[in-house]
C-alpha cells in the first residue's frame, strides 16, 4: 500500500485528515506534518522523515500538500530530489476530495505516480460554486445526470443485453443515501455503472432528488427511482450489462423490493437515523419495534446482513445487534 503524508502550515493537514477519516473510516500509513510558527525548515524536514519513518512501505510515498512554493513544499521537493526517493511524488492544492479519492485509489495496486494523476482530476473537480450561474464559463461543467433508471439510448424493449439480469453490486439501508462516505468509499470499492437510489419519497421530492444527483462521484450515473421502477428494471432484460448499486432510505423499502422480485442476497446495514421511538443500536444504527419486524422479516428472507457504517469499519454481528434492540426496546416499555 502507498504510504501518505499530509502537510500543511498551520493545523489544516491534521483537521483534513480526520476529516477524511470520519467519512471513509481510519486509514493505515497515513500521517500528517503541520508546520508551526515557531519552527524552522530543518525542524519540518525532521518532522516528515520522522512521519516517513512510521511507515512500511518507505519505497512508494505520496505527499499531498496545501501550497505550492510554500516551506512545506519546499523541504518535500528537496526530498524528492535525493538519491534513492525516484518513487515519491507531491501534489499541491490539499482538499478533501483530494485526499478521500488518493484513499480510494490505494484500493488497487497503483504507485504513489499512479495514485497522483488519478486524484489529480477529482481534485479539480471538488471546486464548485453554488448557484451555478455564477461559476466561471471556463469551468468544467459536471456531468448530466441521465434520466431516471432508463437504459442508455433508445434500446427497444425485449431486446437481451448480456445475460439479461441485472447485476446487483451492492445493495446498504442508509437513511442519508448518497453522501461523502458512500460517493467516495463504497462507490471505489463496487465501482458500479451506475448508483440508483430506491426511495417513493425522494423520487416524489424534487430537491432531495437534485441534492442527491449532485453528490454522483465522478463518472458514476446516478438515478432516483420508487420502489415499483426498481422492481420493473430488475426485469427488464435491456439492463443485463447493468452493475449496479442500489442504496435503500429504509429497511422498509427493500422489503418492498424484495418482495417484488428484486434479486439480492446481502444487503449492508449503514446507518438509519435516531427518531422519537427508536433506539441506538450501534454508533450508526437507531431501531424502532416496526424497523426490528421488518429486518427480521429480511432475514428470514436468506438475506445475509453486514452491519457497519464504512468498509474499513469492523462489521458487527447481526445476532447481537438484534438482540440488543429488542432488549433496548423492551426496557423503554
Amino acid at each position: 500500500m502507498v504510504s501518505i503524508v499530509l502537510a500543511s502550515h498551520g493545523a489544516f493537514a491534521e483537521g483534513i485528515k480526520q476529516s477524511g477519516q470520519m467519512i471513509f473510516g481510519p486509514q493505515e500509513a497515513v500521517e500528517a506534518v503541520v508546520l508551526t510558527p515557531e519552527m524552522g525548515p530543518e525542524d519540518l524536514r525532521a518532522k516528515i522523515l520522522d512521519a516517513i519513518a512510521t511507515f512500511e512501505n518507505q519505497e512508494e510515498v505520496l505527499f499531498l500538500v496545501d501550497l505550492w512554493g510554500g516551506t512545506p513544499f519546499n523541504q518535500i521537493s528537496l526530498l524528492l530530489e535525493e538519491p534513492g526517493h525516484e518513487k515519491w511524488v507531491a501534489v499541491t492544492g490539499l482538499n478533501l476530495p483530494m485526499v478521500l479519492a488518493a484513499y480510494g485509489e490505494r484500493f488497487g495496486d497503483g504507485s504513489a505516480a499512479d495514485i497522483a494523476k488519478a486524484i489529480y482530476p477529482e481534485a479539480q473537480g471538488g471546486v464548485k460554486i453554488k448557484p451555478e450561474s455564477i461559476q466561471p464559463a471556463s469551468a468544467a461543467a459536471p456531468a448530466a445526470a441521465a434520466p431516471a433508471a432508463a437504459p442508455v439510448g433508445a434500446i427497444p424493449p425485449g431486446t437481451v443485453l448480456g445475460d439479461g439480469h441485472i447485476k446487483i453490486a451492492f445493495a446498504r439501508i442508509d437513511t442519508r443515501l448518497l453522501h461523502g462516505q458512500v460517493a467516495t468509499t463504497v462507490t471505489k470499492m463496487v465501482n458500479p455503472d451506475r448508483i440508483i437510489v430506491c426511495s417513493d419519497a425522494v423520487a416524489h421530492d424534487d430537491l432531495r432528488k437534485s441534492m442527491i444527483v449532485q453528490a454522483a462521484p465522478p463518472g458514476v450515473k446516478v438515478h432516483v427511482v420508487p420502489i415499483s421502477k426498481i422492481i420493473e428494471v430488475s426485469k427488464d432484460v435491456r439492463f443485463g450489462d447493468t452493475k449496479a448499486m442500489l442504496l435503500f432510505e429504509t429497511p422498509q423499502d427493500l422489503l418492498r423490493a424484495l418482495e417484488g422480485g428484486v434479486d439480492i442476497k446481502e444487503v449492508n446495514l449503514g446507518s438509519m437515523a435516531h427518531s422519537q421511538g427508536k433506539v441506538v443500536v450501534t454508533n450508526a444504527v437507531a431501531m424502532d419495534q416496526a424497523d426490528v419486524d421488518c429486518i427480521e422479516k429480511i432475514a428470514s428472507m436468506g438475506v445475509k446482513f453486514d452491519v457497519r457504517k464504512v468498509p474499513a469499519d469492523k462489521p458487527e454481528p447481526f445476532d447481537a445487534v438484534m438482540a440488543k434492540a429488542k432488549s433496548e426496546l423492551a426496557a423503554q416499555g
